[in-house]
């Protein structure tokens, strides 16, 4: 299991599109993404789920990673945050 923290700089936070974009990078890998924030927990690859997140700019969420492919999921996911949220 990984475990990463990102404090969300986009403006706008995690609103529709980018819940749309965040989850087709998700089906990329074979491993479970979950996303923590707000006192709740979503599995990434449902965009309903992480719009309940409501995460906004400024706020910190966190991703945790289990599966065969956690490394490479955790450098794409890293770096698809980082260019995006």
């Amino acid at each position: 299991m990984k475990k990463w923290q990102y404090r969300i700089r986009a403006e706008w936070g995690v609103h529709a599109r980018e819940a749309v974009k965040l989850v087709r990078e998700v089906k990329k890998y074979k491993s479970r993404i979950f996303v923590k924030g707000n006192g709740k927990c979503a599995e990434a690859s449902d965009v309903m789920e992480l719009m309940e997140l409501d995460l906004k700019c400024g706020q910190t969420a966190e991703l945790i990673l289990e599966g065969e492919d956690e490394e490479a999921a955790l450098a794409g996911m890293k770096e698809y945050w980082e260019g995006n949220l």
